[in-house]
């Protein structure tokens, strides 16, 4: 970020020990930040460590995802997907498939789940949410280790619907902070967003 301002996401093609050490930086700098969340970072480095490729949705013992915290211009409203698999409202993002750039994964995964032209990704980690996914459709339930960007909409806000949606809606994130009946982590990244915006 740079005066405020999210810096356009830079389509670098590093190799994957470049790709990993800058992960891994920026992971203990996200333990910094929030150290309450120390131990779930240390999940999260374990897995980077492994031999068995992490960034692939194959390797079912777990897998790191991205996903897109995905706020409008004026920076008071998150897009959320009704997610067609799971049955939930929850921000957009999907699986890695191979690529060690998250962050780039991340605004991938928003501009195809979205429409949106002229996205920006922030640099830095947003949120990490380990979590498990049910079986479906013959693929054992597993774990995601979910890293998540923020992602600025910079341009025309209205969305188009993709296969992997049931919907797509703009959410008031004070409300979606204070909806009980919402997902968990949905709920901590809206409170983390409203009380601490440097850090978006």
């Amino acid at each position: 970020m740079e005066n405020g301002n999210p810096l356009p996401h830079r389509n670098i093609d590093a190799s994957p020990a470049a790709s990993d050490r800058a992960l891994q930086a920026a992971l203990h700098d996200y333990a910094r930040r929030w150290p309450a969340e120390a131990g779930c970072v240390d999940d999260f480095l374990v897995l980077l460590a492994d031999h068995d490729d992490p960034f692939v949705r194959e390797r079912l013992a777990g897998h790191f995802t991205a996903s897109a915290w995905l706020v409008d211009r004026g920076g008071t409203r998150i897009l959320l997907t009704h997610h067609r698999k799971l049955g939930l409202w929850l921000q957009l993002g999907g699986h890695a498939d191979g690529d060690r750039d998250l962050a780039r994964a991340a605004l991938r995964e928003a501009e195809e789940e979205s429409g949106l032209a002229g996205l920006r990704v922030v640099p830095g980690i947003f949120d990490l949410d380990r979590h498990r996914i049910p079986e479906h459709k013959g693929v054992p339930a597993h774990w995601h280790h979910d890293v998540r960007y923020v992602v600025w909409a910079t341009g025309d806000e209205n969305f188009v619907v993709s296969d992997e949606s049931h919907a797509l809606a703009w959410r008031d994130i004070e409300a979606l902070a204070e909806d009980e009946g919402a997902d968990a982590s949905l709920r901590r990244m809206a409170v983390k967003w409203l009380e601490h915006p440097a850090s978006a």
